[in-house]
């Protein structure tokens, strides 16, 4: 009788995994601005060589060379000014959110109110913020008041729109369903149809907040103490037209760098809407 010995079967140590570059979301991140850095870069170079080679005159139109060296030489009242555009602006924006937060979950729990509304958040689109904002600045001065509104004026629209939209995006099954396990309306709302509204959201956020310093800068080209708004009017009425640019580009880095900032207030309050995305 022959015994068969069987030997013990080797497993083989897993391969290694790669490393993992730690630098790849940044260079995923620099491949999607680097088109629009070699755009802006092309144009400020076309820009520089048609002033040098028709020779226009400062006062019609500077070089972004002699923008930025006049920018630099009086960062002191750019920065004067911009601290009053930048309060403004938050304090305004945070108003605008404020009502449209309150505005939108109201009109998602009535649709009398919906349908009331709408419309009138439409036709409020239609008011000429030109024209009205000289008689903001008659009736309320020159304080904060009346550029708080300009910005409301301005963004109320795309962020009560987009959470509105939002909240009602939920499909009908998914309401179905969490009705027959029992939920009333609020923990319908809360458990659905808030997060179905937080991309719709945050889209509106972004362009809410582009349109929040553009307004506030117009409120204070209107009429204000301090800003890069009365900045601009008095640089203007100087024919400084180099230093009403140098402010222009400051108004274009705020708006970027809020815009931007939106993108990482998402990522805290979504973080699994970011991983999906990255799938994706």
């Amino acid at each position: 009788m022959s015994v068969r010995l069987s030997t013990p079967a080797v497993r083989r140590p897993a391969a290694p995994e790669p490393p993992r570059d730690a630098a790849t979301p940044s260079r995923g991140r620099l491949r999607r601005v680097l088109p629009a850095l070699v755009v802006v870069a092309v144009l400020v170079a076309a820009w520089q060589w048609a002033v040098t080679a028709f020779a226009v005159r400062p006062q019609v139109l500077p070089s972004p060379l002699r923008v930025v060296e006049q920018g630099w030489l009086f960062r002191d009242a750019l920065w004067t000014n911009t601290v009053p555009t930048l309060q403004v602006t938050a304090v305004g924006f945070a108003v605008s959110l404020a009502v449209a937060w309150v505005l939108a979950v109201v009109v998602d729990f009535s649709p009398w109110l919906r349908q009331a509304l709408l419309p009138l958040l439409v036709a409020s689109q239609t008011i000429p913020i030109i024209a009205i904002a000289p008689l903001l600045i008659i009736w309320f001065g020159f304080g904060l008041l009346p550029k708080v509104v300009v910005i409301a004026l301005v963004t109320f629209f795309p962020v009560a729109i987009g959470l509105i939209e939002g909240f009602s995006s939920v499909e009908r099954q998914a309401t179905n369903l969490v009705r027959s396990m029992g939920a009333g309306r609020w923990r319908e709302f809360r458990y659905l149809r808030l997060p179905a509204a937080m991309p719709s959201f945050f889209t509106s956020l972004r362009i809410g907040i582009t349109y929040a310093v553009t307004g506030a800068v117009f409120a204070e080209y209107v009429g204000a103490r301090a800003g890069l708004g009365i900045f601009m009017n008095l640089q203007k009425n100087s024919f400084r037209t180099d230093l009403v640019l140098a402010a222009v580009i400051v108004t274009a880095v705020i708006s970027v760098a809020l815009f931007g900032l939106t993108y990482a207030v998402q990522r805290l309050v979504m973080p699994w809407y970011a991983a999906e995305r990255r799938r994706a």
